[in-house]
């Protein structure tokens, strides 16, 4: 989305994207063009893509028809978020796991939800088979090849993940190929950055193992994992009276994970303490570990369900994106001129650990 004339001259995208422009004139533009950019009434299309004209007609209206894989503990919580809270943007949520008693306890269990009164809507639950899982708006990938179990954590239990949910992911992304799919790719499994950038890797990738960018577009592509981030820094925050501000003035940026950045505060940054918010948000789920028991809960519901429902109205929100050859989570929403990531006047050090999180990501890839 180009919402500032500064995007038009940008020679490559950065973390540059989530800085303030700088402001000036354009004394050679047409006025007319330079106003419908500032409302946000411009967008930018890569015609080097082969299907560069799908970015032309998206569909954000709604309402929505989502399907989801896997019915493990993030999957059926993030379904429950789902039934309870999408009923005014959601049609439906189709659910398929490998598992047929897993399917039908989420499918009896999640169509019994509903109000005392009447009068709210709901989503419809359907069970589908693995082939209809295209047949849709919104593609939710929750499976997983396996948390480690508690008491067996290694430094990052996110990137263990990775080799396993890659796999199984793949097999979605050359059926989202084959299918055309048009719709929003959303992967919440772990880790949601790398498993973001093999989709499309993966579903660009023709049977000889050339990239031929027919398959999933990068601005379908959306990671969730965010979310829970941001919701655990502000939990912190508020245990702090010097961070209390944070749910106001604090940011979020970068992966779930290794390289995430929490900001205290945008108009009063302090170092020290977004330092301390980013290691108390980044070994949270450490803690909750600690109890004996896995942290999905939030998860599910903070990155998952409400993420989710909050890109399909097109407010703000934590997601991955894509930037530059990188997908990169920062606060963003969707509109139909594209991907709007928040602009905001950002500390010279903030700056340079966004772009050292931004090469930590690019160099993850290779």
């Amino acid at each position: 989305m180009l919402n500032h004339p500064d995007l038009v001259d940008m020679q490559n995208e950065t973390v540059d994207l989530f800085d303030e422009p700088a402001e000036r004139n354009y004394p050679d533009w047409p006025e007319w063009i330079v106003e419908r950019i500032k409302k946000g009434l411009v967008k930018s299309v890569n015609t080097a893509y082969p299907n560069w004209m799908d970015c032309l007609h998206p569909d954000t209206n709604g309402p929505y028809r989502i399907n989801l894989v896997g019915l493990g503990d993030v999957g059926g919580t993030l379904l429950t978020g789902l039934r309870l809270m999408g009923g005014d943007i959601v049609k439906s949520v189709g659910i398929y796991d490998p598992k047929p008693a897993n399917k039908d306890r989420w499918y009896y269990e999640t169509s019994q939800i509903y109000g005392p009164s009447g009068g709210m809507p709901f989503p419809d639950i359907e069970k589908i088979e693995e082939a209809d899982l295209f047949d849709c708006d919104v593609f939710v990938f929750c499976a997983s090849k396996g948390v480690p179990p508690v008491g067996d954590e290694k430094k990052d239990v996110r990137m263990v993940q990775f080799e396993g949910n890659a796999a199984i992911l793949s097999i979605y992304a050359k059926m989202a190929r084959k299918r055309g799919f048009k719709g929003l790719f959303a992967v919440v499994s772990d880790p949601v950055d790398l498993l973001c950038r093999k989709a499309w890797e993966v579903s660009n990738t023709d049977e000889n193992g050339n990239m031929d960018y027919t398959g999933l577009g990068t601005d379908q592509i959306r990671g969730y994992g965010l979310g829970v981030m941001h919701a655990r820094a502000r939990f912190y925050s508020l245990l702090r009276e010097e961070t209390k501000d944070y749910e106001i003035h604090g940011r979020a940026y970068g992966p779930h994970g290794e390289g995430l950045l929490i900001a205290n505060s945008i108009s009063v940054y302090n170092e020290k303490l977004s330092d301390e918010l980013t290691e108390a948000a980044k070994h949270a789920n450490l803690k909750i570990r600690e109890t004996g028991f896995k942290p999905f809960v939030a998860p599910a519901l903070s990155s998952g369900a409400l993420s989710i429902l909050a890109t399909l109205r097109g407010e703000w929100h934590h997601s991955t994106h894509f930037i530059g050859g990188v997908f990169m989570g920062s606060k963003n929403r969707r509109s139909l001129m594209g991907i709007e990531p928040e602009r905001a006047a950002l500390p010279p050090s903030l700056k340079k650990k966004l772009y050292e999180t931004y090469d930590m990501l690019e160099d993850l890839y290779e």
